[in-house]
């Protein structure tokens, strides 16, 4: 009989301790250990080998300089979609796609099956959180109930793995990994040991059989993908489907691809029949109201090629408390905080005992250091009380020196803005060709855009 004996593993980091703690030593979280039975079985129930002596094949190896072709990959017939996988799905991988509870994941992932489906490849969705029935109307809300998508619900993954085995199918949905159980381990489901052995045996059968396998991941409260970081280092694609349920649409944005861009998103908008790209992915972020006062700036961001222009919102305002406010929505609350610096320390605006609050209109995360310009420029015009120049763009990453350094991509994103009707841009001093209709004023240090949209007094 296989021996057990009782460990306490992180059900945040996936460490395994001897004895419990109130805090994991790994990742410092506190009261997340838990008492798990540790089996001596490899995941799926397959018996560890007793030794490693006996005789084993060889592996095949190969020179960096030879050539092997790149497999071919299933289309699915959504720009937004092949964007962000790079070009398609690819047979034999492994992709997790995590995302708030009610953000549309499986929505999406019923959308895509169908479609597969429809286009020839075999489909079969496994599903662990719901009941056939519920699938089906909301197959027929999405209008792909005709498609013929192989439809199961299961949590146990030996079932799973033999329904799978004697279907052959080409595409695979488990939704979610979070709910299925192995009998081969005494933790419960949903735990670490639990969630590391399921991904790790599906996976495994992914790249053996050829098919393209997609496993749908919950989430923490801090954003991140729930389980062991080991499962995201198991598959070859992780992606995060955000968004806000105040808002229509939704970003599909890639962490992690071996087989394309990880800085490439998708924009989808939430209908009545489901999720679709958006039409104007580049505008969506933008604001249709025109502002008679301070306090807004439109940011030009790269997501991976493609140009998105956002709004930036701020707000300051006189503290009515000891302790200024600082809340911040959709950007970093550090590089709040040094642009905050920067322009006290540098460009003499003091704002150390008022209240700030930023916002990104739309519920845009911006990401990149460019974003720095945008956020001065609205704090500057909302501390000022006059609006920014009218159809202005803002880009720059602002030094601690209070220089203004260059970005990349900056043709992009001014063509993008000049598509888009905007006549004047403010961006870092350097070499770009001109637009024709587009006005572009080029910043070394930031106290140049003080003197342009700061409050009268301390220009």
């Amino acid at each position: 009989m296989a021996r057990s004996t009782t460990t306490f593993v992180c059900q945040s980091c996936g460490a395994v301790h001897p004895k419990w703690g109130g805090r994991c030593e790994s990742c410092g979280a506190w009261n997340t250990l838990v008492e798990e039975e540790a089996v001596s079985a490899a995941p799926g129930g397959l018996a560890a080998p007793k030794t490693l002596s006996r005789k084993a094949g060889k592996v095949e190896l190969t020179s960096l300089s030879a050539t092997s072709e790149a497999p071919e990959r299933h289309t699915i017939g959504v720009e937004e979609l092949d964007r962000v996988f790079g070009g398609g799905l690819v047979p034999s991988s492994a992709t997790l796609i995590g995302g708030d509870p009610g953000i549309g994941k499986s929505t999406l992932l019923l959308q895509v099956a169908a479609r597969l489906a429809r286009n020839g490849l075999k489909t079969v969705y496994v599903s662990g959180e719901e009941a056939a029935a519920q699938i089906q109307e909301r197959a027929r809300r999405l209008k792909v109930a005709e498609s013929p998508v192989d439809l199961a619900t299961e949590t146990d993954l030996r079932k799973v793995m033999a329904t799978l085995k004697a279907a052959q199918p080409d595409f695979v949905v488990i939704d979610s990994i979070q709910t299925m159980w192995s009998d081969s381990l005494e933790a419960a489901p949903g735990s670490v040991a639990q969630v590391r052995a399921c991904a790790q045996e599906l996976t495994r059968w992914a790249k053996k059989s050829g098919v393209a396998l997609i496993l749908v991941g919950h989430v923490t409260k801090e954003g991140q993908i729930a389980g062991p970081r080991v499962v995201e280092h198991m598959v070859d694609t992780v992606f995060y489907f955000e968004g806000e349920r105040g808002h229509q649409f939704r970003i599909l944005r890639a962490v992690k691809n071996r087989f394309g861009p990880t800085d490439e998103i998708g924009i989808f908008e939430m209908h009545t029949y489901g999720l679709a790209p958006a039409r104007e992915p580049s505008a969506l972020f933008l604001s249709s109201d025109s502002e008679t006062s301070g306090g807004a700036a439109v940011y030009a961001a790269m997501e991976g090629s493609r140009p998105v222009l956002a709004e930036v919102q701020a707000l300051v305002s006189a503290s009515a408390y000891g302790t200024p406010r600082r809340s911040i929505v959709g950007w970093d609350s550090n590089r709040l905080a040094m642009v905050l610096a920067v322009l006290e320390a540098r460009c003499g605006i003091s704002l150390g005992g008022r209240d700030v609050y930023l916002s990104v209109a739309g519920g845009y995360r911006i990401s990149e250091p460019a974003g720095d310009l945008a956020a001065a420029a609205a704090l500057l015009t909302s501390l000022a009380d006059r609006p920014a120049p009218e159809k202005s763009v803002f880009f720059g990453e602002i030094a601690l020196s209070g220089t203004i350094r260059p970005v990349a991509r900056m043709e992009q994103r001014l063509k993008e803005a000049q598509r888009l009707g905007f006549r004047h841009a403010f961006v870092p001093e350097g070499s770009f060709s001109a637009i024709e209709g587009l006005t572009v004023t080029g910043l070394a240090r930031l106290s140049e855009l003080v003197e342009l949209l700061g409050p009268e007094t301390d220009a």
